[in-house]
């Protein structure tokens, strides 16, 4: 890993919670006559930080690490440093979560999945200032681009409902009425084109509209 500027070379932040990826990445990038590994970060603060200290050409950030969570870590560098261009790893394809990833501030987005393929690539078109959307997140943006959203408190109703929580729980949990809970679930099953609660939660979590 190198501290060192190399105009000749893209300097790489890599930001993931799980080691065993960041040394993949580590291996590959080693091998490039064109990058350079200079930081690594296991968490969201570390990250931030790591950024602050080596100003990386290009960051790859997990969305999902126990402290904060990618997006979190994306506006906050991107508040920073304006200019700061970082590629989502993730291993969701949710149109909500890289609809998110995007307003935040990333240029690129990148399922696990496809690392082996696309990493190498997709570096390098970000670092030249372009953006990377693989077909598959874009096809999912595009088929919900006319999609109402649910409401906050629909998010939280249905997350109650993800935990196997009875709505009067859930009620309780968000102080209000357990047949307002009902109002809400009778407005999520259309909106998500879903046919029960179960498969309400489902589709809540392919989509990234849960966090899990």
């Amino acid at each position: 890993m190198s501290t060192a500027r190399d105009p000749q070379r893209i300097r790489i932040l890599s930001v993931d919670d799980h080691l065993l990826l960041r040394e993949g990445i580590a291996a590959v990038i080693e091998d490039q006559p064109d990058m350079t590994l200079v930081g690594q970060a296991d968490n969201g603060r570390e990250a931030i930080k790591a950024f602050r200290q080596h100003r990386p050409d290009v960051t790859l950030m997990d969305l999902r690490m126990p402290d904060m969570s990618g997006i979190e870590v994306i506006t906050a560098i991107r508040k920073e440093f304006p200019s700061a261009r970082i590629i989502v790893l993730t291993t969701y394809a949710g149109d909500v979560q890289a609809v998110k990833a995007f307003k935040a501030g990333a240029a690129g987005y990148l399922l696990k999945s496809m690392l082996r393929k696309e990493l190498l690539q997709t570096i390098r078109t970000i670092h030249a200032g372009k953006r990377h959307v693989p077909a598959e997140v874009a096809r999912e943006i595009a088929e919900h681009a006319v999609d109402d959203a649910l409401t906050q408190r629909e998010v939280e109703v249905l997350k109650g409902v993800a935990a196997g929580k009875s709505n009067k729980l859930i009620a309780a949990e968000l102080a209000i009425a357990e047949s307002t809970i009902k109002v809400h679930m009778k407005s999520i099953l259309p909106k998500l084109a879903a046919s029960s609660r179960t498969h309400a939660v489902m589709i809540a979590l392919k989509r990234g509209i849960l966090d899990v």
